[in-house]
């Protein structure tokens, strides 16, 4: 069937593709405008940290962005790495170490089991100990050892080894053993070696045991995976990451796998020995193909050739040449196991993929994506067995992936984040001490996606302020709309209207759109297009402080902004087309939302807090017994929000739908409140009530910073206009208060410091204003020895005459003291 392509509208979309580095190249999509697009997902033997997130997060951007705003059909494959090396040591070391703690060892049988573990893990990982003092290591000698070997790595520096003086993986992973070491020496000392040193306990037990694990049962296994895939899948939708269209698992896809690699073999471009079955890359060259294709400065990389193999697989032995990549492991005992043509094996890390997205995309996909460090070896070796495995000598060398995208890594202090290393921090932390959904994908966003990201104390500001601006963009549009008396907005408006009238803000929003455009067309250039929309909202905010405000523009641009934030899953609780509201919701993803437009099941009970808290006020106002204000007691006496809330009851249940925004429906009786508040601001100024100012003022500020805040709403006081009505969390107004409680009482404790240092300075004073200036030097005879008549000292210490440029400032000071005298015997009389 023919391949007909085309680009998106208006210029196309140019993206960067690692299989053709340098400038992005056209994005050509096929007629019907599908993308086919397969992710490399997670190996599930660990909690996922933020390192994932950048990939994920990143990916899921790019995603929407060609499904929401480019509107593309995509079609979203990812895999679940759920058996390899990873995966089968964590799950055998943890059932090894549960028998080990079922054994009746004596606390000396323990201390001498892990004593044992933790010289061999210092061997292994930290030879220097060994090294650095007298005698055999133990706990006691540890940190001096530790200190005196690494010392100046732990401060920051590196290795001698390490190339440079920029510490990288290196030195992170030497720390990591480190960090092992620490806990294992505290546990030696404390008895808690089970729990302390488990680190160094498990590779040493799975030196000894490993082969004893019963792996027919393979539960041992999936249970471990079963549960990590699950809290990956719980933080991704914590993180507002669309779920996949197809998940694959390497475990269900095992007799698809043996097929495949089976294919590749009649090809002749892969081989058997001793049970295991290996990729033959120099036959695929020979056959005019290319291997690493990605990477082909990392082709004869020996060490990442060993990490693309497998910690487990060293010793496999029948390859030709050492860059031949293994299709199938022969499993050793311990490790799992199924059936082949070449015995019980198990499948190698980079053919699970090759099969299982050439199952559900064909034998050509779109797009092909996943972290950096996994451009070579894996989706390298990825590439060649797919294009072996689809090769036909008439047809030329086969182009299994159009486009790959490799999401920059996330790292800290210069190295990748990664499991391994143990430098990370997960996903569950993050969201809980530092992120929201929000942030965290702001701040992503905040850097090119095919960028390495280091996360920098400025950069999370940065984030922090670009979502405040919104935030308070969007609080201020829908109170200005309220005001104007268009509580539900201009519904009738679209997208392009504003751009008809030739104000500068309508100029300015045309520009927008176009540039943000080009940013999105330029490889998803999303720190571009995060510039361009906070330009746009200060053009904005401008335009709404102006007297004349082109308000049908305003709202414009901000439904236009709330669709975009929305396209970049900035509102995890938005769904598309994301133009059927203004603004976004909470930063993390909810169940359900007030005042998002849902269906309200009982009206009277929705509104219950708004109509208590106007009846409350409506109470305590008339209490003050205002009799001279007429107007606010006309107000008290006029005002009928259950009236007016009446009418749009009516006119929800004469409508085919129920949906209505609660802030709408609350918004009577806040207007109510509101204007017996401002009436409340003029009735203190008036006066006739001086005696009963104070009263009023309080509960006027009370009626802002309490009665209104528990209900989520913003009261902002205007000159000679009603105080405009903002709905904003009560969390967000809950913390200004305290802050400005804060504030006013840190005002309070600096004045009252200052109040006492004022008074202390004011005693002192006056305590050496009393001294006459006749005795001021004569107490001095450490320094004088005669004075004269007015007691100014006329010998130094040692009988010789005081020098004249010493006399001369004695006197000034002799002086100065006389002057505060006089002034003292005046406040005070005699001394």
């Amino acid at each position: 069937m023919a391949d007909t392509r085309r680009s998106p509208s208006s210029g196309g979309i140019a993206v960067a593709n690692s299989l053709k580095p340098g400038a992005p190249v056209p994005f050509v999509t096929r007629e019907d405008g599908s993308v086919s697009w397969y992710s490399c997902g997670p190996t599930v033997y660990d909690l996922s940290h933020m390192g994932h997130a950048r990939n994920y997060v990143s990916t899921d951007v790019i995603r929407r962005i060609l499904m929401h705003y480019f509107d593309l059909k995509v079609n979203f494959v990812m895999n679940i790495t759920d058996v390899d090396d990873k995966i089968i040591i964590k799950a055998r070391r943890k059932r090894l170490l549960d028998i080990e703690r079922e054994k009746p060892y004596t606390p000396a049988g323990r201390h001498a089991l892990a004593t044992t573990a933790f010289l061999a893990y210092a061997r292994a990982n930290l030879p220097l100990l060994e090294l650095s003092g007298d005698g055999p290591l133990d706990e006691l000698n540890y940190l001096a050892r530790r200190d005196a070997a690494y010392g100046s790595v732990l401060a920051g520096g590196v290795l001698s080894t390490t190339e440079g003086n920029k510490p990288g993986d290196a030195e992170a992973k030497t720390k990591m053993h480190v960090a092992n070491m620490d806990a294992a020496a505290r546990g030696l000392q404390t008895g808690s070696v089970f729990d302390d040193a488990e680190e160094i306990l498990l590779p040493y037990l799975d030196s000894l045991y490993k082969e004893t694990i019963d792996t027919s049962d393979q539960t041992i296994f999936t249970d471990l995976t079963k549960s990590m895939e699950k809290l990956f899948s719980d933080d991704m939708e914590a993180v507002n990451v669309l779920p996949p269209d197809s998940i694959t698992r390497v475990t269900e896809y095992v007799p698809q796998i043996v097929d495949y690699i089976e294919g590749i073999i009649a090809k002749g471009f892969a081989y058997e020995a001793n049970a295991s079955v290996y990729f033959d890359i120099d036959a695929f060259e020979k056959a005019g193909n290319t291997y690493a294709r990605l990477r082909p400065e990392s082709k004869d990389d020996k060490a990442l050739q060993e990490e693309g193999e497998g910690s487990l697989s060293k010793s496999l032995a029948g390859k030709r040449r050492p860059g031949d990549f293994a299709l199938w492991k022969k499993s050793k005992p311990g490790e799992p196991y199924w059936p082949s043509p070449w015995g019980n094996g198990r499948p190698g890390w980079h053919i699970e993929c090759s099969v299982m997205a050439s199952d559900k995309l064909g034998e050509q996909m779109d797009i092909h994506s996943g972290g950096i460090d996994l451009a070579f070896p894996h989706h390298d070796n990825e590439l060649a067995q797919s294009e072996a495995y689809f090769y036909q000598p008439d047809r030329g060398e086969h182009s299994w992936v159009r486009y790959f995208f490799h999401m920059g890594h996330l790292s800290i202090a210069g190295s990748k984040m990664s499991k391994s290393l143990k430098n990370f921090q997960t996903i569950q932390d993050a969201l809980a001490t530092t992120y929201t959904a929000r942030s965290m994908r702001i701040v992503f966003m905040l850097s090119r996606w095919n960028d390495g990201l280091e996360i920098s104390p400025d950069m999370r500001k940065q984030a922090s302020s670009f979502e405040n601006t919104l935030d308070n963009f969007f609080t201020n549009v829908k109170a200005r709309l309220t005001e104007a008396g268009l509580s539900s907005g201009v519904q009738k408006l679209s997208l392009d209207t504003a751009a008809e009238v030739e104000s500068e803000l309508a100029v300015e929003f045309k520009q927008a759109k176009s540039d943000l455009d080009a940013a999105l067309r330029s490889s998803f250039d999303t720190p571009a297009a995060l510039q361009v929309i906070s330009r746009l909202v200060r053009q904005a905010n401008v335009s709404m402080s102006e007297s004349a405000t082109d308000l049908l523009t305003v709202e414009a641009v901000a439904r236009w902004v709330t669709k975009i934030v929305g396209v970049f899953g900035l509102d995890p609780n938005a769904q598309p087309p994301y133009d059927s509201s203004l603004g976004w919701g909470p930063a993390n993803p909810t169940a359900s939302l007030a005042g998002s437009g849902g269906a309200i099941a009982d009206p009277k009970a929705a509104v219950q807090p708004y109509s208590s808290v106007f009846a409350k006020v409506k109470g305590d106002v008339a209490a003050l017994n205002l009799t001279s204000e007429a107007k606010l007691n006309a107000l008290l006496a006029e005002l009928r929000p259950d009236a007016e809330f009446a009418l749009l009851e009516k006119e929800l249940e004469g409508s085919n739908s129920r949906n209505c925004d609660i802030e709408r429906l609350a918004l009577p009786f806040l207007r109510a409140i509101s204007s017996l508040r401002d009436e409340l601001r003029r009735a203190a100024t008036d006066p006739e009530n001086k005696d009963a100012k104070a009263a009023v003022l309080a509960l006027s500020d009370r009626i802002r910073d309490y009665d209104l805040v528990e209900l989520g709403v913003q009261l902002d006081d205007q000159p000679d206009r009603p105080s405009l009505v903002k709905f904003v969390p009560v969390a967000k107004l809950v913390a200004a208060r305290e802050e400005k409680a804060a504030a006013a009482a840190e005002k309070a404790r600096l004045k009252e410091e200052a109040q006492r240092a004022r008074e202390v300075a004011e005693k002192e004073k006056w305590a050496k204003a009393k001294v006459p200036p006749q005795d001021l030097y004569r107490q001095d005879t450490g320094n004088f020895s005669a004075w004269d008549a007015d007691g100014l000292p006329t010998k130094l210490a040692d009988g010789s005459d005081v020098p004249k440029t010493q006399a001369k400032r004695l006197k000034k000071e002799w002086e100065r003291q006389k002057k505060l005298h006089d002034s003292y015997l005046e406040k005070f009389g005699s001394a």
